[in-house]
C-alpha cells in the first residue's frame, strides 16, 4: 500500500477524517478550533466528496449552544453529524451533549482543548474545557499529536457508529491543533471499509420521520427515570471494546500501534508517568534519555479516557511499577486531586502491592513544559514519599508546590536543524514559515515540526515561530531553547527582546534592518554585539522593509525574509526552493490576485539577492551590556511585572509576583509604557500648513496623535523642537497650539495624514528614525501640558479633541476601524465611564494582559472596565447598571431619611439638591461636591449612622454613563438573545456595536452582519443571505435610541449621535462601521477613515438616527442623514479582496452575489427613505 503524506496541522488532520464521515457539520467560531470548521467548509465549497460520495453539508449557527441543538436535530433526523469547539464553546454544548449521550446518537465533537474563563480569559490550551465535560456520557478520547489527531479522529467516528455512543475527540489546543507535521493522511476510501454499514443502516432506520412516527425527548416521572438512566449501561460497557477493536484496524492500517493505553518505556519501569495529550510526546524522549542512563522509566498514554478502563490500563501498566507520578493539564479547585489523578488512584484502590501515586498539574493555558520538567518529575518518584499536588512549568513561592528543575537537559533528536523567527503579528512571518515548513516536508525526505507562538493582539503582536525539520521524527513538543538559526523581522526589536537568547555558538542570525554597518555599530544594543561577538555568530542583515515598500508589499515583509532563509540555511537547492516558494505564493495568495502574486515573486527574488553578510569587529567583545531594565519612577507592576511579561520574559515571573491581583484586576492606564516602536513610518506635523481642524486626532486608532494647547507658562517651559502657532477660534486663541505625536506608541497606518483636508498636507509620513529623537522628547514634554478642555463644550470634531482619551495605545490593528469610535466616547463620558465589553477584538485590544489602554486623568477618573464572556455581554452590562441604580437609590432613601430627622438645615438642602438632580450627571457632580462638604460633618445618633453609610456610598454620587461594547459577532449572532432583552428592558444603558462584518478576533468567520456575496470563513463560496438590519429592529420597539454612523463619512454625524444616545433617558444602540484587515482593503489599512467614506458615498453603508424623543415632539423620530449614493456600489465591492476573491474563485457565482448584494443595498436604502419621508403620526383623539 502506498503511503501518502503530507505536512498539515492538528486542525487539519483532524477536520479530513470528520469530512470523511459526516453528512452534515453544525459550525460556530472559537480559537482555536475554528481553522477545522473553515476546512470542512472550504473542502464542501471545493466538491469534495465524503466516503458516501456527497459534499458534505455545512451550516454555520448563531452559537455553540446553537451549533450543539443542531447537531443533536441532524442525528435525531438520520445525519452523521460532528461540529468543533472549544473552551466556553464546549460548556455552551454541554445541555445537548447530555441529551444527545442520552439518546445514544453518535454524533462526534472535535476538541482542541483549551483553558477557560475564569480570573481572566486564555485563548490558550489545556484540558479545563473536556473535563468539565467528563460526565456528560461523552466518550472521550485523546490524541498527543498531529498524526494522532487523524488516526484517533478515525477510530472516534468508527465507534461512535458501532457503539451508538458520541464521542468527543480532544486534543491540545495549539500545542497540536496549531503545530504543523508531517503526517501520513488516511485514504478516504481505507476508512470505508472499516464502518460498519449494518451499524449505519440501523441509525438511518432509527431517525425520525412521519413515514414511522416515534416520540422522544419526553417528561419522565420518578418513577422510572432512575431505572432508564440505568438501562444504558451496557453501551458503555461495549464501548471499550468497540474502541479497542477499531484502534487495532487503525494500527493494522498505519502500522503505528494503538491501544486504550500505550505504554512507552522499560518493560520492568519503577517510575511511571501518566498522562494524556502532547506532553506524552515529550515524555517519551525524557523516557529515552533516562533509558538511555540505565533507569527503570515509562509512560503510560491514556487515549481513551471516558469509560476508563481499570483492566486496560492495568494490562498496559508494567508490574513492577513502584510510583506512578499523574500528571494532569487542568485544575480543579477545592479538590484534592485532579480528575486523571484521581481515576488512576482509584484503580489501585482495592489492588495489593499497589504503588505510591502522586498527582501533579502542568501546561495551563499553554504554558511550556520541556525535557527539563519532566526530568524534575521522575526525580521528584526518587523521594521517598513523592509530595502530592505539585505543579511543573512555574515558580511556586507563595504555597511552595512547584518541582525545582536543578538539571536541564536537551533531548531533541540528534541531527535537528533548528530555527527562530521573530515576527510581528500582519508581516506575513508566521503565514510564510507555515509556508516554508509545508515546503520542506511535502518535499523532502526530512522531516518538519512548526509551532508558533504568539500574544492575544495577533496583528500588530510579537509572533514566534518555532521551526525544527531533520532525518528523524520529531516529537518535541515544546518550545526551542537551543536554536542553529534566528531570524528577526523588526528592527526595533533588538531593544525589547532578548532576541539571541538559545542561539549555539556558531549560529546564524539574519536581522531585517534598514541600518548600515557604520549604523549597526552606533543602534544596535552593546548586550546583542557581544553575544554575536563572543559566540561566533554569523551575521546577516538585509533590508527587506525597503524591498518589501518598493515592491507594493507595504510592511509585508515575509517573502522577502523566506527567501533569504532558504538561501542562508541551504537546507534545499536555491533553485529548488525559488520554484516550489512561487508555487505556493500562487496556491496562497491567488485569491488575491495577480498583480499580488507578482509583487510576492519579485520579493523572493531580491531577498536571495538582497543579503549582506555583517564583518563582525573584534570590538564587540568588549561592548558593554545593558543594565536592568527598569522605567525609574514607574510603579512596582510596570517595573516587576510589565517589563517582564513586555519583554517575553513573563514565563519566569514567580506566582508572588500576582499576590494581591489573584481575582484578575490589573491596573489602568499601563499601555503607556510598553513603547513598542513598531512603526516604520510616522507623521510628521508641517506647522505653516496646519488649519488646526484636529480631524488627525479625531481618527487616530492609537490616540497617538493629539492637539495640545499651551498657557505662557507651559510655552515658555517648552523645548526649542516643541513648535508652536497662535489658537484658533473660540477658546483655543487664548492658547499657543501644536499637534504632537508619540512616536514609539504610533503603528504608523497613516490615517492622520490621509485625513488631512489642509490644502498643502500638514501631516506627512516619513520614516521612524528620522523624527523619533526630537518627537519622543516632545512627546514626554506634552505629557506635561495640562488639559484645557474645561474651556470647551464638545459639541464639534475639533472641540471634542481638546478633551483627553481614556483609551490610548490599544494593542489594536494599525489602522483599526474601531478602536476611533470607542476612543471618541472615552472622551466625551470617560470620566464617569463604566463598560461592560463582550469578548472579541475590542476585549483583547482592550485587555490583553499586561497592556491596558483604558486610562485615568490627572484626577485619577477614568472608565472602570469589565470582559465577562462573549455570550452574556449585553446582560453582563445590564447587571452593572441596575447596580448603580439600586446603590443610588439607597443614597436617596438614606438622605430621605436624614431630611425627616430634621437635625441640620443646610445638609437637608444640600440632599435635596442631589436628590432632584441625581439622574443628571451634570447636577449631580455639582451637588455630589456639596454633599461631601456634608459628609465631612460630624453628627450624632440616627444622624451619624445615616451619614456612616453615606460614606461609603460616595462613589455613586455623581451619576455614571453605562455602556456596553462588542463586535457584530457578538450583537448581530451569540449575543443577540441578550442583547435584545436589554435594549427591551428600557434601562438607561448604552450599546456601542463596532461592526466589522465578520468574527475578526477568531479569523474573519461569517456572521448574520456579513453581507451578500462577502467572501469569509465559514462562506468560503461568498455569502448567500443578506445582512441583518441589526438597527432597523431594534427601532421596532419605538423607545430605544438607535444610530448608524461612520466616521470617515461624516464626523459630525458620529459625534452628534453618540452625545444623543448618551443623553437620552432610556436604551440606546449606535452601530458604526468598522473597516477591519480581515476585509482585505486592497489600499491598505492607511485608508481605513477613507474607506468608510467610500461605504456611504458608494449606498453600501447608510447613516441615520432614530430618537424616540422627537415622537413627543410631533415629529419623525427616524432621520436618515447619508444622501443618495454618488458612486458605483460596485466600485466599493472591488477595493476590497473579501469580494474580489470570489470572482477568481468562483466568477459565475460572483456575478450572481454581486447583482443580489448590489439589489440587497438598494432595498435597505429604498426602506430607510420610506421611514424618513412617510411618517404620519397618530393623532390623539
Amino acid at each position: 500500500m502506498v503511503k501518502h503524506f503530507k505536512t498539515m496541522d492538528g486542525n487539519e488532520a483532524a477536520a479530513h477524517v470528520a469530512y470523511a464521515f459526516s453528512d452534515v457539520s453544525c459550525i460556530y467560531p472559537i480559537t482555536p478550533s475554528s481553522p477545522m470548521a473553515e476546512h470542512i467548509d472550504a473542502w464542501a465549497a471545493q466538491g469534495r466528496k465524503n466516503i458516501f460520495g456527497q459534499e458534505v453539508l455545512v451550516k454555520e449557527l448563531q452559537s455553540e449552544g446553537g451549533a450543539a441543538g443542531a447537531v443533536h436535530g441532524a442525528l435525531q433526523a438520520g445525519s452523521l453529524t460532528s461540529t468543533y469547539t472549544a473552551s466556553q464553546g464546549l460548556l455552551l454544548m454541554l445541555p445537548n451533549m447530555y441529551k444527545i449521550a442520552g439518546e445514544l446518537l453518535p454524533g462526534v465533537f472535535h476538541v482542541a482543548a483549551r483553558a477557560l474563563a475564569s480570573h481572566a480569559l486564555s485563548i490558550f490550551g489545556d484540558h479545563q474545557d473536556v473535563m468539565a465535560a467528563r460526565a456528560s456520557g461523552f466518550a472521550l478520547l485523546a490524541s498527543g499529536s498531529v498524526q494522532e489527531a487523524m488516526d484517533l479522529g478515525g477510530v472516534a467516528h468508527l465507534a461512535a457508529i458501532k457503539s451508538r455512543v458520541p464521542f468527543c475527540h480532544f486534543f491540545d489546543g495549539f500545542r497540536t491543533s496549531h503545530e504543523i507535521q508531517k503526517i501520513e493522511v488516511l485514504d478516504y476510501d481505507d476508512l470505508k471499509k472499516l464502518v460498519d454499514k449494518k451499524a449505519i443502516k440501523e441509525f438511518r432506520d432509527r431517525a425520525l420521520n412521519p413515514t414511522s412516527p416515534q416520540v422522544r425527548g419526553t417528561a419522565q416521572n420518578p418513577d422510572i427515570y432512575f431505572q432508564e438512566v440505568e438501562a444504558s449501561n451496557k453501551y458503555y460497557n461495549d464501548v471499550v471494546g468497540i474502541t479497542e477493536n477499531y484502534l487495532e484496524k487503525i494500527s493494522e492500517l498505519t502500522g503505528r500501534k494503538y491501544g486504550l493505553f500505550n505504554y512507552y518505556g522499560a518493560e520492568d519501569a519503577e517510575k511511571v508517568i501518566v498522562a494524556m495529550g502532547s506532553v506524552t510526546e515529550c515524555i517519551e524522549e525524557v523516557v529515552d534519555y533516562l533509558m538511555d542512563k540505565g533507569e527503570k522509566v515509562g509512560l503510560l498514554k491514556v487515549h481513551l479516557y471516558r469509560p476508563f478502563s481499570k483492566e486496560h490500563f492495568l494490562n498496559a501498566m508494567p508490574k513492577t511499577v513502584k510510583k506512578i507520578a499523574v500528571l494532569d493539564r487542568t485544575k480543579e479547585k477545592g479538590s484534592i486531586g485532579e480528575p486523571l489523578y484521581l481515576d488512576v488512584r482509584d484503580i489501585y484502590y482495592d489492588e495489593a502491592n499497589k504503588p505510591e501515586i502522586c498527582g501533579g498539574r502542568y501546561g495551563l493555558g499553554s504554558k511550556d513544559t520541556n525535557p527539563s520538567q519532566i526530568l524534575a518529575v521522575f526525580k521528584h518518584l526518587d523521594e521517598e514519599k513523592p509530595r502530592h499536588n505539585f505543579t511543573i512549568g512555574i515558580d511556586d513561592d507563595v504555597t511552595h508546590l512547584s518541582l525545582p528543575i536543578d538539571e536541564v537537559i536537551s533531548t531533541e533528536p540528534a541531527g535537528t536543524i533548528r530555527c527562530k523567527f521573530w515576527g510581528f503579528g500582519s508581516d506575513g512571518t508566521v503565514g510564510a514559515n507555515k509556508s516554508a515548513i509545508k515546503i520542506i516536508g511535502d518535499n523532502t525526505d526530512m522531516y518538519a515540526q512548526g509551532y508558533f507562538d504568539y500574544d492575544s493582539k495577533k496583528s500588530g503582536g510579537v509572533t514566534m515561530s518555532h521551526l525544527r525539520f531533520g532525518q528523524h521524527k520529531i516529537t518535541s513538543t515544546y518550545l526551542l531553547s537551543e536554536m542553529d538559526f534566528i531570524s528577526c523581522s523588526k528592527q526595533s526589536y533588538v531593544y525589547q527582546y532578548d532576541l539571541l537568547r538559545g542561539l549555539k555558538r556558531g549560529g546564524t542570525f539574519l536581522m531585517n534592518t534598514t541600518w548600515s554597518d557604520e549604523e549597526l555599530e552606533t543602534h544596535l544594543p552593546g548586550s546583542l554585539k557581544k553575544y554575536i561577538a563572543e559566540n561566533d555568530i554569523k551575521f546577516y542583515t538585509i533590508n527587506a522593509t525597503k524591498i518589501a515598500a518598493e515592491i507594493g508589499l507595504g510592511g509585508r515583509t515575509n517573502m522577502v525574509m523566506q527567501s533569504a532563509f532558504f538561501k542562508l540555511s541551504e537546507v534545499l537547492p536555491m533553485e529548488q526552493a525559488t520554484k516550489l516558494l512561487k508555487e505556493a505564493i500562487v496556491k496562497d495568495y491567488g485569491a488575491k490576485g495577480d498583480e499580488i502574486v507578482n509583487m510576492n515573486y519579485k520579493a523572493v527574488d531580491q531577498g536571495v539577492e538582497a543579503l549582506h553578510a555583517v564583518n563582525v569587529p573584534e570590538s564587540w567583545k568588549s561592548a558593554e551590556a545593558e543594565g536592568a531594565h527598569r522605567i525609574e519612577g514607574a510603579g512596582e507592576f510596570i517595573n516587576n511585572i510589565l517589563i517582564p511579561m513586555s519583554r517575553q520574559e513573563g514565563n519566569l515571573l514567580p506566582v508572588s509576583a500576582f499576590v494581591g491581583m489573584e481575582d484578575g484586576t490589573f491596573p489602568a492606564g499601563t499601555s503607556k509604557f510598553e513603547k513598542r516602536g513598531i512603526a516604520v513610518d510616522i507623521p510628521h506635523w508641517k506647522i505653516e500648513n496646519c488649519i488646526q481642524c484636529n480631524q488627525c486626532s479625531f481618527v487616530c486608532p492609537h490616540a497617538v496623535i493629539r492637539p495640545f494647547l499651551l498657557d505662557e507658562e507651559e510655552k515658555k517651559n517648552a523645548p526649542e523642537t516643541f513648535e508652536t502657532k497662535k489658537g484658533i477660534g473660540k477658546g483655543a486663541s487664548d492658547f499657543e497650539y501644536r499637534i504632537q505625536i508619540s512616536p514609539l506608541d504610533c503603528t504608523g497606518c497613516g490615517n492622520c495624514a490621509q485625513v488631512c483636508p489642509a490644502k498643502e498636507k500638514a501631516l506627512v509620513m516619513i520614516p521612524f528614525e528620522e523624527d523619533l529623537e526630537a518627537q519622543a522628547a516632545n512627546w514626554d514634554f506634552a505629557t506635561t501640558v495640562t488639559s484645557k478642555q474645561e474651556v470647551f463644550e464638545p459639541n464639534n470634531v475639533k472641540n471634542s479633541q481638546f478633551f483627553a482619551p481614556h483609551l490610548e495605545f490599544s494593542g489594536a490593528c494599525a489602522g483599526c476601524g474601531e478602536t476611533p469610535y470607542i476612543k471618541l466616547i472615552t472622551q466625551l463620558f470617560g470620566d464617569r465611564m463604566s463598560i461592560a465589553n463582550a469578548t472579541g477584538c475590542t476585549s483583547i485590544w482592550g485587555g490583553s494582559a499586561p497592556s491596558m489602554p483604558y486610562c485615568t486623568d490627572s484626577c485619577g477618573r477614568g472608565p472602570s472596565w469589565a470582559n465577562s464572556l462573549f455570550e452574556d455581554n449585553a446582560e453582563y452590562g445590564y447587571g452593572m447598571a441596575v447596580s448603580q441604580k439600586q446603590s443610588r437609590d439607597r443614597i436617596k432613601v438614606l438622605m430621605e431619611k436624614f431630611i425627616e430627622l430634621g437635625v441640620d438645615t443646610e445638609a437637608n438642602e444640600v440632599f435635596k439638591e442631589w436628590i432632584e438632580g441625581m439622574d443628571e450627571y451634570k447636577t449631580s457632580k455639582a451637588a455630589a461636591a456639596k454633599v461631601l462638604k456634608v459628609l465631612e460633618k460630624t453628627f450624632t445618633g440616627e444622624a451619624e449612622e445615616i451619614v456612616e453609610d453615606l460614606r461609603e456610598m460616595e462613589r455613586f454620587l455623581i451619576k455614571k454613563s453605562q455602556w456596553i461594547f462588542g463586535g457584530d459577532g457578538w450583537a448581530y449572532d451569540i449575543g443577540y438573545g441578550g442583547l435584545d432583552h436589554v435594549l427591551a428592558s428600557g434601562e438607561d444603558i448604552n450599546v456601542m456595536v463596532v461592526d466589522t462584518e465578520v468574527y475578526s478576533n477568531t479569523g474573519g468567520q461569517s456572521s448574520k452582519a456579513t453581507p451578500t456575496a462577502a467572501v469569509a470563513q465559514f462562506a468560503a463560496a461568498g455569502k448567500e443571505i443578506k445582512k441583518k438590519d441589526l438597527g432597523l429592529m431594534a427601532t421596532t420597539y419605538g423607545y430605544i435610541y438607535v444610530a448608524q454612523i461612520a466616521i470617515g463619512a461624516d464626523k459630525n454625524h458620529a459625534l452628534k449621535a453618540i452625545r444623543e444616545a448618551e443623553a437620552y433617558k432610556g436604551p440606546s444602540l449606535i452601530i458604526a462601521y468598522a473597516p477591519c484587515i480581515n476585509h482585505g482593503i486592497r489600499k491598505g489599512m492607511g485608508v481605513s477613515i477613507e474607506e468608510e467614506k467610500k461605504a456611504v458615498e458608494t449606498g453600501y453603508w447608510h447613516l441615520y438616527r432614530y430618537n424616540p424623543e422627537l415622537k413627543a415632539e410631533g415629529k419623525n423620530p427616524f432621520t436618515l442623514d447619508s444622501k443618495e449614493p454618488t458612486r458605483p456600489y460596485r466600485e466599493f465591492l472591488d477595493g476590497e479582496v473579501r469580494y474580489t476573491s470570489l470572482k477568481k474563485k468562483f466568477p459565475e457565482r460572483a456575478e450572481v452575489l454581486y447583482e443580489r448584494a448590489e439589489q440587497d443595498a438598494k432595498d435597505r436604502y429604498e426602506s430607510y427613505v420610506r421611514m424618513h419621508s412617510n411618517y404620519h403620526p397618530v393623532e390623539e383623539k
